[in-house]
């Protein structure tokens, strides 16, 4: 294991974003901070807000705890002797992305391990929580401070790159970035299969999968397959104790445009005061509005996944990602499928 130092500063900084993302209070130099700079980190987070009306308290937290999670020991050796360990030295740039809360955390963490450099342009919407953190990371690994550089401005020298954008940010990628080694990611959503064997339960953590971090995210579910004959009505009485998203003002401007605009063009909704349906084959919906389609077997199922594979970042289900989980993926859980650890050790 050739990145001991690298796997224990940021298992250090895993038992730091845990601590900030349980809301405890300073736990003495255990997650390797003093009281002082703790407070500080505690600012940041509560700043969040003003600086993006998306980025809640709650939000900022739920984030800081999922990915803190990821950082231990063991699942940090786990995950990287399942690739070379080389020293690549390359400068790899990394558009992010600022929909929610450190989003951008994966490829910066595995930048770092495959042994390259980070030269990270951060969007406006998200760009002091990620420098906040790395600084305690070269806190608790100084050599660290070399192989990492962050910029909002134009973004300087780089090998390689991993952009992060919408659809209509690809031209510009292609044209800026297009004759480097690179990933380009572009807008994904995910789904939910339901079944007829489908519990109350599993419908009310599927709320998870739709309103964390408001439904910003790809990983968001934003379309539900239902089986013909099936109650939506169950579905609104288990996703009830969501019902406060709505006190949330953007999310609640986005949820009455979407209702007076779909209304006037005389769409069929349904309506729980917090949350539309629309029956429709259309994969992506508009914030505070959920896509729905009846099917009639698994043959359809099957046909509606192959044809926006593309598109598709997380299936929850039965067979799939399990209800509730959407949020939480692990080391291995890699953006649209490309395994960036494997790219990134291959360049």
């Amino acid at each position: 294991m050739e990145k001991v130092k690298e796997i224990k500063a940021f298992a250090q900084l895993g038992k730091l974003m845990v601590a900030l993302g349980t809301n405890e209070p300073w736990k003495g130099f255990e997650i390797g901070v003093t009281e002082k700079e703790y407070d500080e980190l505690i600012k940041i987070i509560n700043k969040q807000f003003v600086l993006n009306g998306w980025f809640t308290k709650e939000n900022v937290q739920a984030s800081l705890l999922a990915l803190g999670s990821l950082l231990t020991e063991s699942q940090l050796k786990n995950w990287i002797e399942q690739y070379p360990q080389v020293k690549q030295n390359k400068k790899i740039g990394l558009i992010m992305a600022g929909n929610i809360p450190l989003v951008g955390f994966h490829d910066f963490l595995s930048v770092l391990f495959s042994g390259n450099d980070v030269v990270a342009k951060l969007s406006s919407e998200d760009n002091t929580l990620l420098p906040a953190l790395a600084s305690h990371l070269i806190n608790f690994e100084p050599e660290l401070k070399s192989r990492i550089q962050f910029s909002t401005g134009k973004i300087g020298h780089i090998d390689a790159i991993i952009a992060t954008g919408s659809d209509n940010s690809m031209k510009y990628f292609e044209q800026y970035f297009g004759h480097l080694p690179h990933i380009f990611r572009k807008n994904r959503t995910s789904i939910a299969v339901l079944t007829e064997e489908v519990t109350t339960e599993q419908l009310s953590e599927l709320g998870k999968d739709i309103f964390n971090y408001f439904g910003l995210g790809c990983r968001n579910v934003s379309h539900l397959l239902i089986p013909e004959g099936f109650n939506t009505d169950l579905f609104f009485e288990a996703i009830v104790d969501f019902h406060p998203i709505v006190n949330h003002h953007k999310y609640a401007n986005n949820y009455d445009y979407n209702k007076a605009i779909y209304l006037m063009n005389k769409a069929d909704l349904l309506d729980n005061h917090f949350v539309l349906l629309r029956k429709t084959d259309e994969l992506f919906s508009p914030l505070g509005m959920i896509h729905y389609h009846f099917y009639k077997d698994k043959t359809e199922v099957e046909a509606y996944l192959k044809v926006h594979e593309e598109k598709i970042q997380v299936i929850v289900g039965k067979d799939y990602t399990p209800f509730g989980k959407a949020q939480q993926p692990t080391l291995f859980d890699y953006a649209d499928g490309i395994d960036t650890m494997n790219w990134l050790t291959s360049i």
